[in-house]
């Protein structure tokens, strides 16, 4: 058992998942499986499809194969983290279940192999000047007020295109963001000049009316790719423009990494700082020119 735990040290929580030998089959199905771990507060996202490809075969004649093999079928256009995140994942999770109710045994279901993905370099404050320019000369002013909006308070496009004029607080400058990715109310503050373009967009505006107009990410990030090719920028689209722009510009006014972290919503520092922040382009040179201020001589 100890070389089990070793084992399972050495590939990490997100490579693999180890069930423990030596249960006996149980005849349970990868369904009844699915449907005890769903009754039991586990996440019901993604398996339905599941389900319906492994659905009636016994947990004791499923493994690691097998579930690759389904991800592939679910999913053939898919990149690797698609695969993972959608197939293997959610699989895992009934399978953990069912060890833990000793419906099945060992397993080592290793992920699909993800390439670093190419980011996207976020939007500076000379950028972000351009775009509300051309959004505003445009007549696009509840775009420049969605973009100034994630920019300056790192809330995600989905919370801002959600966000209800029940939810804004102008005199207090602070919006309430619902049922945030963290499935927790987030309580943001508001710049003056954000406060100043939403007061004038509340002009007979309901409580329940949406803030911005938009329902879906993707038509916001159409509008910004035609205001970004009008002002003859490069396109960035929402999460670019938006919440990462606010974790990188945020850290180079000076403000501390807790600070920016607690302001935006940030709970994981490993997530902040791997994939969020960006080293500045000139940053062996910026620091070698701090150091360079004092002088190391012989006087003291």
């Amino acid at each position: 058992m100890s070389d089990s735990l070793s084992s399972a040290e050495r590939w990490g929580a997100d490579e693999a998942v180890y069930l423990a030998p030596h249960v006996a089959p149980t005849g349970k199905t990868f369904a009844e499986a699915a449907n005890s771990h769903i009754e039991h507060g586990g996440e019901a996202r993604y398996l339905e499809r599941i389900v319906a490809y492994l659905g009636d075969r016994p947990l004791s004649g499923i493994f690691p194969f097998d579930i690759k093999q389904m991800a592939k079928a679910l999913y053939p256009e898919g990149s690797n983290a698609t695969l993972n995140r959608q197939a293997l994942a959610p699989a895992r999770a009934v399978m953990i279940h069912a060890y833990e109710r000793g419906w099945c045994g060992y397993m080592r279901l290793r992920r699909f192999r993800e390439d670093t993905p190419k980011r996207r370099e976020p939007a500076s404050t000379t950028w972000l000047h351009a775009f509300i320019r051309q959004a505003v000369h445009d007549g696009h002013d509840r775009v420049a007020a969605l973009v100034l909006l994630m920019a300056t308070s790192g809330a995600r496009v989905t919370e801002a295109i959600n966000l209800r004029w029940s939810e804004v607080d102008l005199r207090q400058k602070s919006v309430l963001l619902l049922k945030t990715k963290t499935d927790r109310n987030s309580l943001r503050s508001l710049t003056g000049e954000v406060a100043a373009r939403l007061a004038d967009l509340q002009a007979d505006a309901k409580p329940d009316d949406r803030v911005f107009g938009f329902s879906h990410r993707q038509s916001v990030n159409a509008r910004i790719r035609k205001i970004c090719d009008r002002a003859g920028i490069s396109y960035k689209p929402s999460h670019t423009c938006g919440r990462s722009s606010f974790a990188n510009n945020a850290l180079d006014m000076g403000i501390d990494i807790r600070s920016v972290m607690e302001a935006g919503g940030w709970s994981s520092l490993a997530i902040f700082l791997g994939i969020y922040v960006r080293p500045h382009r000139n940053a062996k040179r910026i620091v070698a020119e701090s150091f360079g201020r004092y002088q190391y001589r012989t006087e003291i």
